[in-house]
């Protein structure tokens, strides 16, 4: 399992990295697309659909980011469809998580496909868009969910009492929630120290919060945004839960599925990009 882990992660990389860090965006768009499609046909599995429509899901949001490239949205998506974004994440997410794994296949199945196919577009569309701010504000957004979630698993691995959502994912704590935003703290401070010592391409999303909002302001972001990160993660197992599956697929070997490694990332991207905007 470790071998197919590190071969797995080593393949992304070898991908990821020359899209990443290419001088133009489309390589960058085209290999996140790609993560997205295959995640809308793994979001069909998870909710009932066939296999050929689950395909079509894919299908679906692969014409729905060539349009959105050709639309000039990838670059620059109209602003208020970010804090849309965030405050159905924000809303819906506490909605969907109070009702618990139970209620979620009660909601029609049409529904919940679209839900997912808007929350996987609207996600692709911000990570476009972070992309075109800079690489260091994109950066910054995914190390800032990576850190959330190491310093969560290890704080609640050392002081782990009260559960957090037990009925859907047991192993979270409130300290482990806790942990995750003091470690968030601590990564944001560093970053904006960096970005004042040294030239990285522009600002990270933690010096555009504290230039914008000012430090208190910008802690409570950095905070939120760990808070979203965690809300992600747990949709996505409720989902998992709801249907009895273990992954969302096995597309990575060693790793489970792509919903399972962007599942904390669909919500802290349209957010961060909104807050980016003030």
């Amino acid at each position: 399992m470790l071998g197919q882990r590190i071969v797995t992660a080593v393949v992304l990389l070898a991908l990821l990295l020359p899209a990443l860090f290419a001088p133009v965006a489309w390589p960058f768009q085209l290999f996140t697309l790609a993560l997205v499609v295959a995640a809308g046909w793994e979001w069909g599995r998870l909710n009932a659909a066939s296999f050929g429509l689950s395909l079509a899901f894919g299908a679906v949001l692969a014409v729905a980011g060539v349009a959105a490239v050709a639309l000039g949205w990838a670059a620059q998506a109209p602003g208020p469809a970010w804090w849309l974004a965030a405050l159905g994440w924000v809303a819906g997410g506490a909605f969907a998580l109070r009702r618990g794994p139970v209620a979620w296949p009660r909601l029609p199945a049409p529904g919940r496909w679209a839900l997912g196919l808007v929350l996987l577009w609207t996600a692709w569309l911000a990570i476009a868009q972070a992309r075109t701010l800079g690489l260091n504000f994109l950066l910054s957004i995914f190390v800032l969910v990576w850190v959330a979630d190491i310093a969560a698993y290890a704080g609640g691995r050392a002081f782990g009492r009260r559960k957090l959502a037990p009925t859907i994912s047991p192993g979270k704590s409130w300290e482990g929630v806790a942990s995750g935003m003091v470690g968030v703290c601590l990564l944001a401070l560093a970053w904006t120290a960096a970005d004042r010592a040294w030239e990285l391409g522009g600002p990270s999303l933690f010096t555009r919060l504290v230039e914008a909002l000012g430090w208190v302001g910008a802690v409570i972001a950095w905070v939120g945004l760990t808070g979203m990160s965690v809300v992600g993660d747990l949709a996505e197992s409720l989902v998992k839960r709801a249907c009895g599956a273990k992954d969302s697929s096995r597309l990575l070997p060693g790793h489970g599925g792509v919903l399972d490694r962007v599942d904390a990332l669909l919500p802290v991207f349209p957010l961060a990009v909104a807050l980016a905007s003030l």
